[in-house]
């Protein structure tokens, strides 16, 4: 439930933040340049949100707010950006075609792939993505670290 909660305010963060930029220019514009004035700086912002930001701090707005950070397999460090950015573009051509698999588990019944077969490398782990990364709550990635730390004398 927290990572939902984390896309929904990484999404309303940036659609508000794209909304205040092109707002003076909206009422004067025609629509096509309208959805470019919106859609220029929502990818932009998620773009510093979801590679920039989490980067740099292991989390983006979103998943910061709610505890949650982005970590790699199998040492749970810390995704590079070329890995993130990765991930940002798979992301970007993953989320238009979920309408198309929504629709075609519907007309296909119980016999269709489920919807995160690709997702999650159809190993039934919610959690991960194609490209190793794995999204976990900071107290659980503390705990971890604290555990895996070498004993100190």
């Amino acid at each position: 439930m927290r990572r939902y909660l984390a896309v929904g305010l990484d999404c309303y963060l940036c659609l508000v933040a794209a909304g205040l930029l092109a707002r003076p220019y909206v009422h004067t514009a025609a629509v096509t340049e309208a959805v470019g004035l919106l859609l220029g700086p929502a990818l932009a912002f998620s773009f510093l949100n979801h590679v920039v930001l989490t980067s740099l701090t292991g989390a983006g707005a979103g998943k910061l707010i709610m505890g949650i950070r982005v970590v790699r397999l199998p040492d749970a460090g810390r995704p590079g950006p070329w890995l993130l950015l990765r991930r940002w573009l798979y992301g970007l051509c993953w989320l238009p075609l979920q309408p198309w698999y929504g629709l075609r588990s519907l007309l296909s019944g119980p016999d269709a792939l489920p919807r995160t077969t690709l997702w999650n490398g159809g190993n039934g782990e919610p959690c991960t993505d194609p490209l190793g990364l794995r999204q976990v709550r900071h107290s659980g990635l503390t705990a971890h670290r604290a555990a895996t730390a070498p004993a100190h004398r």
